[in-house]
């Protein structure tokens, strides 16, 4: 039977656990706020320059050339950006998948003692409902297991998608400069 003590203790690991999930929740909000302040920095330095040297060009030649200049870089700029977002996202996104795990295998522990418990207190004559309940945590953990797998390997080929997307970007622009 489960006594108030182990429930208390279970609330506050719970509590624990929400607490931590929001303080990385918040960092990562935090990493993304900075990343979008840095960038909007830039974009208005970059402005305030591009727009003196638009004041002080001479004739259409150096106009079209000022504007080339300006664009070129504009495709490694967002795929720069982009992958930093994507990183803190991803970084986000791998810890909140740690502490789940780690929750869900907590549980598990947890679950299989109750378990084991009823197990070795269960009736004789009720084996095969033993053998059937025992039978069916196992393939509850398994399918959990699977789900997990499956969930990294969509993560890691989402990551090598977007690096690939990104590399090809960044080599377009480049390829257009020259």
């Amino acid at each position: 039977m489960i006594t108030v003590e182990q429930i208390a203790t279970i609330q506050k690991s719970n509590l624990d656990t929400l607490t931590g999930l929001a303080g990385k929740a918040f960092e990562g909000a935090e990493k993304l706020i900075g990343l979008n302040i840095s960038a909007i920095k830039t974009a208005m330095t970059e402005a305030e320059q591009t727009t003196q040297a638009a004041l002080s060009v001479k004739d259409g030649q150096e106009l079209i050339a000022l504007q080339q200049s300006v664009l070129q870089p504009v495709g490694a700029k967002i795929a720069a950006y982009s992958r930093s977002v994507y990183e803190i996202a991803a970084a986000t996104g791998a810890e909140v998948t740690r502490v789940a795990e780690a929750q869900s295998a907590d549980a598990q522990a947890k679950f299989l003692a109750v378990v084991d418990t009823a197990v070795k207190n269960a009736p004789a004559g009720t084996e095969n409902a033993v053998a059937l309940v025992k039978s069916a945590v196992a393939a509850a953990n398994n399918a959990i297991e699977t789900v997990q797998k499956a969930s990294k390997q969509a993560a890691e080929v989402a990551d090598a998608n977007f690096q690939a997307m990104s590399s090809t970007a960044v080599r377009a622009t480049k390829s257009k400069k020259a």
